[in-house]
């Protein structure tokens, strides 16, 4: 570590704060939003910049390392694709065939490492939802063969457009989304089922974006490096455009519309598109990243071998094009360079007091903005057991508009840690607000997800989920700053550390957080997942390695 980045990692060390002070997480996201760490992109300077600032912060905290082999990083390979200009794209219905434009009709990526993908001639098949949930009694495969084949999916969970009567109806959690609804899942089914290309039709409702989002990345994909019997089979996944899907479901002589609605229903059968297929060539420009996490730890005094785990990443967007005030770089102040200096600060209070009983471990986590991908190589990886992980509570996102009455509450009914925060948010004379639209599915969509799939309880704080019941100005405000976040400046380079920004608020929850983790780290208990939770099953499948 060269001594400008210790010097840098000796920023805003005032001795022993009680509480979260708003002046000191805005210190830390000021130096990680700062040009010198060019948005913090996987394998770049900036990364080597951003682990540099990471570990000289923690240690500076008076933490250990908490990585393989005492070190302070665990080391992340990435698998980084990009395709090329279309040699072939689109669908040959009888004697017709129609070209697709990329980024118009379909956009499409690969996780193949290879310099070429090809699909040529594949069937197409309807696969409604593409759900295969034993436990809720549906199975929209009904043990069709995909092998050689492209699934087509509908977006969001089959309970999503379901109306009163439909069998659909409260399976998935009505507007709530399960991971079945998630277009990960979906692609994954496809690729265990043998499929060598997925499509997912687009709509905005049940995506919860509009099309420009699903083109934004560009043909770029990221993976973990994986063995070459662990690839997936899809050489093309990606979406179809709303309007291009139904004209090529036309084209078969089918209705979307009408298929939509028999695939509500538990006794759906996959649909063959009888004379179409589907063919496509791209060259590919493929490397490995060298990324890492960064892992810092406070030993557990009397159960060390026990541990509560922070999460937060230290990844952004990198470098792109001017923005209207000339800026470049996309540094995510707010995402997630805030949410790392909460973990800062949390961090200095367990060092201001007595040692925890339980041990606490600190994760910034690499590519969380390339899919999750350092949260789930600690997760296929860990360097601390799962099973005797006691919690995993990140923080990504927080609202940056000042004081609230509330605190949002992400994933519903998922696991007891939301009473844990209900009593936290009330020693603080607040109450919680469930997310406004879980039918997004944030729940699936942060690092902590990693570890909730392998049974781990999770919470997450994340604050453009709901508006917040601000103290000045009420949940009208709060909206207007969610929608002004995610309208203008998610993902963007004007994610950047503002003179309008009110910390006392994200304050306030990161001192939740702190709490939470205090008396987990005092305590013997386990928090669990709920009846009907997705996860409770895994979790209690290790009981017996917890006292």
């Amino acid at each position: 570590m060269t001594r400008a980045l210790l010097a840098l990692g000796l920023l805003a060390l005032p001795a022993h704060a009680q509480t979260v002070a708003p002046q000191q997480l805005e210190q830390s996201v000021r130096v990680l939003a700062s040009d010198l760490f060019e948005g913090r992109a996987p394998g770049t300077v900036g990364e080597e910049r951003t682990i540099g600032y990471l570990v000289g912060r923690f240690q500076a905290l008076g933490l250990e390392p908490g990585g393989p082999d005492g070190q302070w990083v665990q080391s992340v390979p990435l698998l980084h694709t990009r395709l090329g200009q279309a040699e072939v794209l689109g669908v040959k219905q009888g004697s017709a065939t129609t070209a697709w434009t990329a980024g118009k009709d379909v956009y499409l990526s690969t996780l193949q490492p290879r310099d070429k993908v090809a699909i040529s001639s594949a069937p197409l098949l309807f696969v409604g939802y593409g759900v295969s949930a034993p436990e809720r009694g549906w199975d929209d495969f009904k043990g069709a063969d995909l092998k050689g084949k492209v699934a087509v999916f509908l977006i969001n969970d089959p309970d999503f457009e379901a109306a009163k009567g439909d069998d659909a109806a409260g399976k998935f959690g009505d507007r709530t989304m399960t991971y079945y609804g998630r277009w990960t899942y979906k692609f994954e089914e496809a690729a265990r089922r043998g499929a060598v290309g997925a499509l997912i039709v687009h709509d905005t409702p049940g995506a919860g974006y509009g099309w420009n989002v699903v083109v934004s990345p560009g043909g770029e994909n990221y993976d973990l490096v994986r063995a070459p019997d662990k690839l997936t089979s899809l050489q093309l996944q990606g979406w179809i455009e709303g309007g291009a899907a139904a004209r090529l479901f036309a084209g078969a002589g089918l209705d979307l519309a009408s298929l939509r609605a028999k695939a509500r229903s538990k006794g759906f059968r996959p649909v063959e598109l009888k004379g179409a297929s589907f063919s496509a060539a791209f060259p590919v420009t493929q490397d490995v990243i060298k990324s890492a996490n960064v892992l810092a730890r406070i030993p557990g005094a009397k159960r060390p071998d026990e541990t509560v785990m922070y999460g937060a990443h230290w990844d952004a967007y990198g470098k792109g094009a001017p923005d209207a005030q000339g800026r470049i770089y996309r540094a995510g102040a707010n995402d997630d360079a805030l949410g790392i200096a909460g973990l800062f600060e949390i961090a200095r209070a367990f060092k201001a007091g007595p040692a925890p009983n339980r041990s606490i471990l600190f994760a910034a986590w690499t590519a969380e903005e390339r899919g999750l991908l350092g949260s789930e190589h600690y997760a296929q990886n860990p360097v601390w057991p799962l099973d005797k992980t006691v919690a995993n509570l990140t923080i990504d996102i927080l609202q940056t508009a000042g004081k609230a009455k509330d605190v949002i509450l992400v994933g519903k009914g998922q696991g007891t840690l939301e009473d844990d925060l209900a009593r936290a948010a009330a020693a603080q004379g607040r109450v919680v607000t469930p997310e406004s639209l879980p039918e997004r599915g944030l729940f699936y969509r942060a690092d902590h997800f990693s570890m909730a799939k392998r049974g781990v309880p999770v919470l997450l704080m994340m604050g453009i989920a709901g508006a917040s019941d601000l103290v000045e100005g009420g949940r009208a405000a709060g909206q207007a700053w969610v929608d002004a976040y995610t309208g203008q400046c998610y993902h963007q380079a004007c994610d950047a550390v503002d003179t309008t920004w009110k910390l006392d608020g994200a304050a306030q929850d990161v001192d939740l957080m702190l709490a939470i983790g205090q008396d987990l780290a005092t305590s013997t208990r386990w928090p669990q997942w709920k009846p009907g939770s997705e996860f409770k099953s895994v979790r209690d499948a290790s009981a017996t390695a917890r006292p």
